[in-house]
This record gives C-alpha cells, sequence and structure tokens, in this order.
C-alpha cells in the first residue's frame, strides 16, 4: 500500500473547506491530519461531515501551532489577507509542507504558482507554494484562453455565482430574503479577479458580477472582440482542441446551464455565437464555485504537486 500523505486544513467551517473534507476523507493517498476552525473547536469532525467517519476534532490553531503540526500537505482556506500570517509562520519554523493557498493573497506573486491546470500545469513541477485560482477567474479563462492569441479590445465578462460564493458571514449578497427574485450587482469596476484574469492572460478583461437566489455555480458569458472574421467550425474546433484531453472541461454544442453543473467537478464551455461579420463571438462557461472554482481544484493542484495522476480522488 502506498504511503499517505499527511493534511491539514484552515478555515474548515466553510463551504469550500466542507468540500475538500469530502474530498480528502474518499482520496486514497490524502489523509486529514487536523482541521482547524475557531467556531467549531473542539467539536468531532464526524458530526459535521458525514462523508469523514474518523475521531478527528476541529481545533483553533494559530500559525505557529500551524507550522508545528509537521504535515506534508496544507490548504489554507481563509478570507483574504488572512494567509500571510501562515505562510510567514512556517518559514520561521523552517516547515516547508506543500501549502495550497485558496484566497486572493498570492495570486499576484510571481513566487508562488498560479494552479489552473488547464492552463498552468506545463510549469507547475516542483511547486510548493500554490495559488489556488478564483472560481469566478477560473470561469473567465476557461472561456476565453483558446481565443487568447486572437484578441482585439478589452473582452468583456458577465458573470453570475450563486449565494454560496459569499461565504458563510452574513451580507447582502448571501442573505436569501434579500436575493429573493433578485440579481445583485456589485464590484462592477476594478474586481480583485478582473485583475488576476487580466494579468493572467496578458490581455485587458473587463468583469461585472453578480449573485443571484440559487446557492452555488457560476454562469460567465464572455463577450470577445476578434482580430480577424472566424466561421462557427473554426471557432469551435479551437475550443475542442484545446479542452480535448481534459477530462474536467467538456465543450458543448449549446450554452451551458449553471442548473447542470452543480455538485458536479468539472466545468462546460459552449453556446459559441458569433456576430455576422465574424468578428465578435459570445462564449459561455459554468462551473461549480465550490468544487472546480476551488476544493477541487486545489485536490488537482496537490495531486500535481504530489506528482499523483491529477485527478486522483476526483469524481470525473
Amino acid at each position: 500500500m502506498s504511503e499517505r500523505l499527511s493534511l491539514g486544513l484552515v478555515g474548515a467551517r466553510g463551504y469550500v473547506g466542507a468540500e475538500l473534507i469530502k474530498l480528502v476523507a474518499a482520496h486514497p493517498r490524502f489523509e486529514l491530519a487536523f482541521v482547524s476552525s475557531r467556531e467549531r473547536d473542539g467539536q468531532r469532525l464526524a458530526d459535521h461531515e458525514a462523508a469523514y467517519t474518523g475521531e478527528l476534532r476541529y481545533t483553533n490553531l494559530g500559525p505557529d501551532a500551524v507550522a508545528g503540526q509537521g504535515v506534508d500537505a496544507l490548504v489554507l482556506a481563509l478570507p483574504n489577507g488572512m494567509a500571510a500570517g501562515f505562510v510567514s509562520a512556517l518559514g520561521a519554523a523552517g516547515a516547508d509542507p506543500v501549502v495550497v493557498d485558496l484566497s486572493a493573497d498570492f495570486r499576484f506573486d510571481d513566487h508562488w504558482h498560479y494552479g489552473l491546470p488547464e492552463l498552468t500545469r506545463h510549469h507547475a513541477g516542483g511547486a510548493r507554494r500554490i495559488s489556488n485560482p478564483g472560481c469566478y477567474a477560473t470561469a473567465m479563462q476557461l472561456a476565453v484562453a483558446p481565443m487568447r492569441e486572437v484578441l482585439a479590445g478589452p473582452v468583456q465578462c458577465f458573470g453570475v455565482s450563486g449565494y454560496s460564493g459569499a461565504g458563510t458571514s452574513a451580507s447582502d449578497k448571501n442573505d436569501p430574503d434579500k436575493l429573493r427574485d433578485n440579481l445583485m450587482p456589485y464590484a462592477l469596476v476594478n474586481h480583485i479577479h478582473e485583475r488576476e484574469v487580466t494579468r493572467q492572460l496578458g490581455h485587458a478583461v473587463e468583469f461585472m458580477p453578480h449573485v443571484a437566489p440559487h446557492f452555488r455555480g457560476i454562469t460567465m458569458t464572455a463577450n470577445l472582440h476578434l482580430q480577424r472574421a472566424f466561421g462557427f467550425d473554426g471557432v469551435q474546433q479551437r475550443y475542442r482542441d484545446a479542452y480535448a484531453n481534459e477530462p474536467l472541461v467538456a465543450v458543448v454544442d449549446d450554452a451551458p446551464w449553471v442548473s447542470r453543473i452543480a455538485g458536479r467537478h468539472g466545468a462546460e464551455v459552449g453556446g459559441f455565437t458569433l456576430s455576422v461579420d465574424g468578428r465578435r463571438l459570445v462564449v459561455v462557461s459554468t462551473l461549480d464555485n465550490l468544487l472546480k472554482g476551488a476544493a477541487t481544484q486545489a485536490l488537482q493542484n496537490l495531486n500535481l504537486a504530489f506528482g499523483l495522476p491529477e485527478t486522483l480522488g476526483i469524481p470525473t
């Protein structure tokens, strides 16, 4: 039997932490060494997560305590702005686990590998500090990347997320009563994912995010202006070629529906629609913001970091 790999999770109470616990509990190589949550300190993990059947209890570990755990891998599932203290404590303690940060804190740091495997795995080898892309940013990049070399002018992206994307802390954006029969726009310019995608694609992207009443899943509609005229077959073939060997990205004919991607680990890209002159293309992508937009992608990155098959433990 292959040696087990110990994994610690900080920020275990949130929606993404819960999804990652399910994936790790079923993984043939990773095992949970600790799960840290201030609110659930001392409670049995199995009482909250049915997928986990062991005796592990939540603990409330600060940066120094986490650095002393000696795990093989560490996942930071914390709000933006909170990861740096844990990373600094690892350095001070001389600890060097593989770290996957799910926040935006290191997505603009060239010393960290930006882990969107379908687009960046070619330089993932040996990475021990991995920044997991944002959920919106993943949907945008999957929609735009196959046309990156022929883009003319900024890309406009209209994104709609389920309210789980707003996390568990109470706000208007995750209040079902305020969202009922509503679509809530926010951060319509200079959103952090706009800057993230512009940086990664090397091309200007303009992003307009919205929250909808459904719980999970993202719909991203991308408007691309092109340097030359394309036909439908040529566009579709570029996407099919780009994602031909990707088990977690499906290229579909019709515009994908968010209701069909909820709870699934991959993404769908389709609905290709061209203007009459062939120089404007609209593409739609969907994914589950908690899975391919976060926890599933984190597990892809962990598998790659340890030389395991990328989709090991991920239902495909």
